[in-house]
Order: structure tokens, then C-alpha cells, then sequence
């Protein structure tokens, strides 16, 4: 496995800064291993030792998030400019600083435990999984006429029809969207399955009327748009393609799967298809190139994303497809040239690794998109539309160092707070955003540590974490 090219750079040479790159591929492997366990019950404190048996040390796994460590000027934002504005009020706000607010990292931490655990669950997992498939889009079980999920959290009165699912009074249409991937949907591994997703487009589109993945590999995207069409629900999936600087196989691939899924669905359901995640972040990590997307540095690695972004725009439209193409980054990297290449831009926002208190959060959150990736998406010719591609707040830590971003605490009643701050707040300005995320991924926690694997609305066994959905719907 390669080591992050900043692993070992001296923090004070950076004023503070360590950049990660966001995800780590070995060089002669770039989709490397993923494992899946099951999920930890969520807490304020941090796993306990017994838990912490549930997660291994991984190869270089593929992730979407990195921990970031927002910089202004060299000063790391304790309390931020931002903290007292009125956000809600500044919706119009125009001039806004067009300057760069840099994107850090804070070190993943890897946690070991005993091999023999991880390949047992793994084996009882992947059974299940091939059970799961093999039912197509049939239920995991029946029970007096009504059929159960494969997670038995979902149920629907005819086992033949996924639409006929009973609807939970506890879920609300609070979201503009979601971000999501479906379990076990990283190569070598591929353990998803049809009935899985099936499951979690149910429970979804009782929250949201849209998604955006990270990924093609798997059969994911022919997955997700096969279960909206068996729900029947009212959901557009904006697809994508993970590429990376150091390999093209993985971005023809998946172009590949994302072509053949848009074939065989068509585009009812597409909102467009984004191109990369935090590209630009990690190839300036990959090559010490500072803090200014549009440095050298930069600019090299926009000419790498824009080749495929131009390659996936031309390849829809020779087929008859006119859809948007974008990216999603790091909300300080995101590059001008790539901004002029795209029709729209994921933002990944994250309060929790600016060491922001969860009282500024949501505020916080705001302003950094206007003042960042709105306004600078204004001063371009094509004026892409810039979507908040990710943003929320953990609720646990697989370790005390982690459980505290220094002036709050990862925890459920804080995820509490920012979504009754955030997401009704957003609802009422306008503020397009995909909440991260759905569920729990164990697999960040085993490759990551820390806070990684802890941001979902539910545990990974699609049971809701102890938190009350906010009653500020979207029609």
C-alpha cells in the first residue's frame, strides 16, 4: 500500500496543515480490497474493546471522505468568521469573499483486530449477500402475508411487489437529497444486491426525492435504478464514476457500467453524472502541491479530471443523451478550470473537521458554500450550479482522541442539532444539499478509524439512530 505522500511532512513547514490524500490506492492496485462487518451501536463514548474486535486494518480501500482541517491564512478556525452571521439572511449577500478557505486533514487512524472474527462475519456476510441476490427483488422473508427486507426494517404487503411498502410515520420528506452508497459496492468485493438497495431506496425516498452516488463499480448504478423502477417511488439518481490520476482502467469501466445502465433505464430517473470525488484534493496531496487549487499543481491534475469529464460528455451525447456533467471536491479545491468544464459541483462541506462547535455548524456550513463555491461558480462564463455534495455530523468515534473535534463532541444529540439547524434551515433559503449520509459504513471505520464509519442517519443495519427527523418537509 502506498504511503500518503504527506504522511510525514513537518506540520510546522505547513502552518499546521497535514494534507491526507482523501483516498489511498496502491499504485499496482487501485481498487484493493473493502470488508464489511457489521455496524457498532452508536454512542457518546467510544467503542469499546469488544467492538473494537468487529474492525481490522484494511488494504488501501477506496473512500469518499477524508477528515479536513479548514485554514484561513495559515490560522486553523477555532471559532470562525462566519460563527455569528445570520445565515439565513444572507442568502442574497452579494460580494462575497472570493479567496480560498483551505481544506486540511486530520490522520485517519487504522484500528487492528483478530483476523479470525473478520473472515467468519465475512463468510456469514457474503452468504446472506448471495441469498439476498438470488431472491432478486423479492423479500428476505415472510411472515402472515407480509414480506420483511433482507434488514427486516422494511416490510411490504405483496413479497412480488416492492411498491407495496408500508411506509414508516417516523420517516419525513425533510431532504433535498442524500448521499449514498449501496453496502458492499467496492471492488475486488462485490457483495451488494439488488433486494439490499431495494430496501434502502424504500426507506430513502421517505426522506428525499434525490441521491447522488460516489460510484459505478458493482453494478451500482443498474442496481439503484432498478429498484426505483421496482418502488415505483418519485427519486432522481445523479450517477458517477470515481476516477483516479494513476490508473484510466477504473474510469473506463465505470463509464462503461454507467452507459449500459443509461441504455437499459433511460434518463427519467438521472439528474446527471458526476466525475471524479475530491479529484483535485487528493492529486495536489499526491503532489505536494500546497494549498491553492489553481496553482501549478492544480492545474496539472484539472487537466487529468477535465480529459475524462470531456470524455464522459461527448460519450453521452454520441449515444443521443444530453445530461449534466459535473464533479464533486473539497470545498476549497475546487480548480477554475475544472468549474469551466462542468455543468455542476458537489461541495464537500464538513463543519466537524473545521473544528467548528456544533452551535456555529450549520451557519458555518452555509457561508463557507456561498462565499467559496457559489460565488466563485458566479464568476466563471458557464455559471455551473453548485450543489452542497456532502455534510452532516458523526455520532461516534471507534476512539476517544477522535470523539471530540476540539469544542464538540461526535454524538446523536449533536447530529440532533445540525439537522434541525441545517436542514430546515436550507429548506428555507433554497440551499441545494445531499446530507451525508444514509447509513453507517463499517467499511471507513476499518480503513479510517475514528469518526469515519459513524455519519449515517441509520446504523448499517437500517435501523434509525435515536434522533427525530426534522418536521420541515419539501414538497
Amino acid at each position: 500500500m502506498m504511503e500518503g505522500p504527506d504522511s510525514k511532512r513537518d506540520l510546522a513547514a505547513d502552518g499546521g496543515q497535514l494534507l491526507i490524500p482523501h483516498r489511498l490506492y496502491d499504485a499496482d492496485d487501485p481498487y484493493a480490497s473493502t470488508y464489511s462487518l457489521p455496524n457498532p451501536s452508536d454512542s457518546t463514548v467510544p467503542l469499546t474493546s469488544a467492538d473494537a474486535e468487529n474492525i481490522r486494518t484494511a488494504d488501501a480501500m477506496p473512500g469518499h471522505r477524508s477528515a479536513y482541517s479548514n485554514i484561513d491564512d495559515g490560522t486553523p478556525y477555532r471559532e470562525p468568521a462566519y460563527a455569528n452571521s445570520q445565515w439565513l439572511e444572507k442568502q442574497q449577500a452579494s460580494n462575497r469573499r472570493s479567496k480560498f478557505v483551505v481544506i486540511g486533514s486530520i490522520v485517519a487512524l487504522l484500528v487492528l483486530v483478530a483476523v479470525g472474527v473478520v473472515v467468519g462475519i465475512l463468510v456469514t456476510r457474503s452468504h446472506s449477500s448471495s441469498s439476498s441476490s438470488k431472491s432478486g427483488s423479492k423479500s428476505g422473508s415472510t411472515s402472515e402475508g407480509v414480506a420483511v427486507g433482507p434488514y427486516g426494517v422494511v416490510k411490504q404487503t405483496n413479497p412480488d411487489d416492492p411498491s407495496t411498502f408500508i411506509k414508516d410515520p417516523n420517516l419525513l420528506h425533510s431532504f433535498y437529497g442524500i448521499a449514498y452508497t449501496p453496502d458492499n459496492s467496492q471492488l475486488p468485493d462485490c457483495g451488494n444486491s439488488l433486494a439490499a438497495v431495494i430496501e434502502d431506496i424504500q426507506l430513502m425516498s421517505q426522506l428525499t426525492t434525490r441521491i447522488h452516488l460516489y460510484g459505478a463499480d458493482c453494478n451500482q448504478s443498474a442496481l439503484v435504478l432498478e429498484a426505483v423502477k421496482q418502488t415505483k417511488v418519485n427519486m432522481t439518481i445523479w450517477l458517477a464514476n470515481y476516477n483516479v490520476a494513476t490508473n484510466s482502467t477504473p474510469y473506463v469501466q465505470q463509464r462503461d457500467y454507467i452507459m449500459d445502465a443509461i441504455k437499459t433505464y433511460g434518463t427519467t430517473n438521472i439528474g446527471g453524472v458526476a466525475v471524479g470525488n475530491e479529484f483535485i484534493l487528493d492529486y495536489m496531496g499526491a503532489h505536494e502541491g500546497g494549498t491553492n487549487p489553481d496553482g501549478p499543481v492544480g492545474d496539472q491534475g484539472a487537466q487529468l479530471l477535465i480529459a475524462n469529464i470531456t470524455d464522459t460528455r461527448n460519450t453521452l451525447k454520441a449515444a443521443g443523451y444530453d445530461l449534466p456533467v459535473g464533479t464533486g471536491d473539497a470545498g476549497a479545491y475546487f480548480n477554475t478550470e475544472v468549474l469551466e468544464a462542468v455543468d455542476f459541483g458537489f461541495s464537500n462541506v464538513h463543519p466537524w473537521f473545521a473544528n467548528v462547535s456544533i452551535a456555529q455548524a450549520a451557519g458555518w456550513t452555509y457561508n463557507f458554500f456561498e462565499d467559496i463555491n457559489v460565488d466563485a461558480a458566479q464568476n466563471v462564463s458557464n455559471q455551473p450550479t453548485m450543489y452542497i455534495g456532502e455534510t452532516g455530523w458523526p455520532t461516534n468515534s471507534t476512539d476517544e482522541s477522535n470523539l471530540s473535534n476540539g469544542p464538540s463532541i461526535a454524538s446523536a444529540p449533536n447530529m440532533q442539532t445540525f439537522l434541525n439547524d441545517f436542514v430546515c434551515g436550507s429548506n428555507t433559503n433554497g440551499t441545494k444539499y445531499f446530507y451525508f449520509e444514509f447509513g453507517d459504513e463499517l467499511w471507513q471505520a476499518l480503513q479510517f478509524g475514528g469518526v469515519e464509519g459513524s455519519w449515517g442517519l441509520f446504523y448499517g443495519n437500517r435501523t434509525m439512530k435515536p434522533i427525530t427527523i426534522p418536521n420541515c418537509t419539501l414538497s
